[in-house]
């Protein structure tokens, strides 16, 4: 019979935080402990009503070392962190140094040499960093890059990747509208894109930023196998004006020479299997990470140049 696994958690009033309760919850593991400044966690009753609650890190890292120190089966072993971007690489490095292994939300870090210390912080500790990369999951995925593997090797793939996810006013206002916080929209919204391109289409060769602002952006990639024109907004209106009259405020569109990838269904229980994946030693790790956060990082410092190279159809409508 599998031995219990014992559960802190770091950000537990963020969105993502229900995702990662209900994935312990499911893989029959216990949440023992909670932090997050904010106190609007009553979510936590429906997944582990007994877990400790803390809204100051300093009483919530003194019961996570207490608990190290007294042994007796009651140690952390993960420690799940759904904090603000820019927090993750500090939290990741709480977790190693209190002897658990780190699960991370997307994005790991928001920049590429963050990951240069946290391998030496693994070597250290003896403990693991994770991540959810669920994509790398979803059945439709892993079938186009099996596809992809068994074509031709040199063939380039043509990709028109579109991601609207409408946001209100309150969203420039939060933190994740300081690119110095959240990274930018690329990195908030679209790095799992940019992971599930790198793992699907194979080594990064090109990459170009078209526009960057602070609602959406847009650009080209070219990959091993694939040319990527891109876009990602925030705003509703670069919904397509059809969806957006019927009330849709999200738009997503992946196509690869011309045919569209349908992977909509099949999200609902991605961070259950990352978990049960993580669990069985089999979870993405730092080096996983290293091509989607360096993309991101390029398209955030990157000065954008509107005419090099091909330029997504949605941009169009931006003149």
């Amino acid at each position: 019979m599998p031995i219990l696994k014992n559960f802190a958690l770091i950000g537990a009033a963020g969105y993502i935080a229900p995702r990662h309760m209900q994935a312990i919850k499911a893989t029959g593991n216990r949440l023992l402990a909670a932090f997050d400044p904010n106190d609007s966690v009553g979510v936590i009753d429906s997944h582990f009503p007994n877990a400790d609650f803390f809204t100051e890190f300093e009483r919530f890292d003194r019961h996570v070392d207490l608990r190290r120190r007294a042994g007796n089966g009651g140690q952390i072993d993960y420690v799940s962190i759904c904090s603000p971007n820019y927090l993750h690489d500090s939290h990741m490095r709480f977790a190693l140094r209190s002897g658990a292994h780190a699960i991370c939300e997307k994005p790991l870090v928001l920049n590429p040499w963050n990951i240069d210390g946290l391998v030496e912080i693994e070597r250290e500790t003896g403990k693991r960093v994770n991540t959810i990369l669920q994509l790398r999951l979803h059945p439709a995925i892993i079938a186009l890059r099996e596809r992809v593997r068994r074509g031709p090797r040199d063939h380039k793939h043509e990709v028109d990747l579109a991601y609207v996810t409408s946001r209100g006013h309150w969203y420039l206002q939060s933190w994740k509208g300081d690119p110095k916080k959240s990274g930018g929209i690329a990195t908030n919204i679209g790095v799992h894109f940019f992971d599930m391109l790198h793992y699907i289409f194979g080594a990064l060769q090109i990459n170009v930023v078209h526009l960057s602002t602070e609602t959406k952006a847009a650009g080209y990639l070219e990959y091993e196998n694939a040319r990527v024109r891109w876009f990602l907004s925030v705003d509703v209106e670069d919904v397509p004006a059809a969806q957006r009259e019927s009330g849709q405020r999200t738009y997503r569109s992946i196509t690869v020479d011309g045919e569209e990838i349908e992977f909509s269904g099949g999200f609902t229980d991605l961070h259950d299997r990352s978990y049960e994946e993580i669990l069985a030693g089999r979870g993405f790790g730092l080096e996983e990470n290293r091509v989607a956060i360096d993309t991101v990082a390029t398209i955030r410092n990157g000065k954008p140049a509107p005419h090099a190279g091909d330029a997504h159809p949605f941009l169009q409508r931006q003149a």
